[in-house]
């Protein structure tokens, strides 16, 4: 069962575990490659549901990161050396093909130690999972790479088929639960990603329940659309730790069907908003959803 600091879940946010045996069979298979997961690493309440389905999300760039964002669980300080990672993308692509992925998704801690902010390290992940699994997909969720437009191109250049920068949160609460990034400087990077690349879906994600009013999310999907966004996903905060900042509300369901049909009513092609939407949850039904004609799309379940 999902477990959660503060308050008592509401009945909408209570979530059984699935399967332990399959659990634990790609957390072993993760461990006998030296490879993070954000699943694991960010606590997410559908871990055990993916990996009871044989799937995850990679994190590379190590275990640590150079931001420390009031809502993330992941550790913070100072990262190892990228030397130690230079076998990471091999084994992420070989991960990926033991599980038989379809569509992959790559995520990372932040790394502003480095001149590039792990771009390089992004364009070899995704060329070896090219070699290795050249039919499948794979979906690259960036930080912002201190808005650096080379570090930008050089990723999609590489030809990921999704390009996804979460803006996290509405713009009033951007400095209080995003470290050393700006509201305006990653909606300029979702603008410029789908300008350089007008082929690949670009997306991005927001958390509700920080203290964000309605107004201010409608207001975030007209920004997210005015700069080229074409899916969004939308899910609830759930504080991982102590350490993290609080909940402040459980948005109820309905109103996560009202940001749904707002964002699609302004022309978003996919909007999936949920209680357990993540950015990286059933991204492939996310992709299909902002490549598809029609105009209403669920939320993944």
């Amino acid at each position: 069962m999902l477990t959660q600091i503060g308050p008592r879940l509401p009945e909408w946010l209570r979530k059984p575990w699935r399967d332990p045996d399959a659990d634990h069979a790609v957390k072993a298979l993760m461990r006998s490659r030296g490879l993070n997961t954000v699943c694991e690493s960010a606590r997410c309440p559908n871990r055990n549901e993916c990996f009871s389905r044989g799937t995850a999300t990679f994190m590379i760039g190590g275990n640590v990161c150079t931001r420390h964002c009031a809502f993330c669980s992941v550790p913070a300080g100072r990262p190892e050396a990228y030397e130690s990672l230079r076998e990471e993308p091999e084994q992420v692509a070989d991960a990926a093909a033991r599980l038989g992925l379809r569509y992959v998704v790559v995520t990372s801690v932040a790394r502003d130690d480095l001149e590039d902010g792990l771009a390089g390290h992004f364009v070899r992940t995704i060329r070896a999972l090219r070699r290795r699994l050249p039919s499948a997909r794979v979906e690259v969720l960036t930080p912002d790479f201190g808005g650096s437009e080379e570090s930008l191109r050089a990723v999609l250049d590489a030809g990921p088929d999704t390009f996804n920068h979460n803006i996290e949160t509405v713009r009033r609460l951007s400095p209080r639960v995003r470290s050393r990034s700006d509201h305006d400087r990653s909606l300029a990077v979702l603008r410029r990603a789908s300008e350089l690349a007008p082929g690949v879906l670009v997306k991005s994600g927001l958390m509700v329940g920080l203290g964000e009013s309605g107004e201010e999310v409608r207001e975030l999907l007209g920004e997210l659309k005015a700069n080229g966004v074409r899916a969004v996903t939308i899910g609830q905060y759930l504080q991982p730790t102590r350490r993290n900042v609080p909940v402040a509300e459980y948005v109820r369901p309905d109103t996560f069907e009202g940001y749904r049909a707002h964002g699609e009513s302004i022309g978003r092609e996919a909007v999936f908003a949920g209680p357990f939407v993540r950015s990286s949850y059933m991204a492939e039904a996310v992709f299909e959803g902002g490549h598809a004609d029609a105009t209403t799309h669920a939320a993944p379940r």
